[in-house]
């Protein structure tokens, strides 16, 4: 079976699952760095919420490094996504609005592009008009392991200043839905 078909299939169970259990999971796995130096609430974060690791270093859509840890200190919208999923590219549109409207405030909107075809990234980039920085995971299965589970796409991670993972949202999710999530942390 195409390998494609399998994470397609593996895709929609994920998001089956997540419209279920209602799309938001506490996170586990996910830690390597220093932990908060006081609890955020409930509201802002999941119940037993770790650090993320932020310890890795992407190519770009460029082809430039760029550290994880550079965005350190801001709050990280981190979106493991691939341009052959529909509910990806609904969710883009949105991620764009809350890049440009709340870049200036401190937040920083990371795209993850995973399993996709090599040549595929910029010609979707530029037929979305994608503003915020895309790094590509393709063949770094460690990265995808350091903020597993990921058992579909889209996957997005919602990380504090502090390096703490908040929240971790499976599945098609309205843009009002991460800009809750991360109001609550600017």
């Amino acid at each position: 079976m195409n390998i494609k078909w399998v994470v397609a299939a593996v895709a929609a169970a994920g998001l089956a699952a997540a419209v279920i259990v209602g799309g938001t999971r506490a996170t586990s796995g996910a830690g390597e760095s220093s932990g908060p130096s006081k609890p955020l609430s409930p509201e802002v974060c999941d119940a037993g919420a770790k650090p993320a690791n932020l310890n890795f270093t992407l190519k770009d859509s460029a082809g430039k490094d760029v550290s994880l840890a550079s965005f350190k200190g801001k709050v990280i919208l981190l979106d493991f996504w691939a341009t052959w999923c529909g509910p990806c590219q609904a969710e883009i549109p949105g991620f764009i609005e809350l890049h440009e409207k709340y870049q200036a405030k401190g937040l920083a909107v990371v795209g993850v592009q995973v399993q996709d075809p090599d040549g595929a990234l910029l010609p979707f980039m530029q037929k979305f008009k994608m503003t915020y920085p895309i790094l590509v995971g393709n063949g770094r299965d460690d990265f995808e392991e350091a903020y597993a589970p990921i058992w579909g796409l889209p996957t997005t991670f919602i990380i504090s200043r502090d390096g703490t993972l908040c929240r971790k949202r499976m599945g098609l999710h309205p843009k009002e839905q991460f800009e809750k999530d991360v109001l609550g942390l600017l």
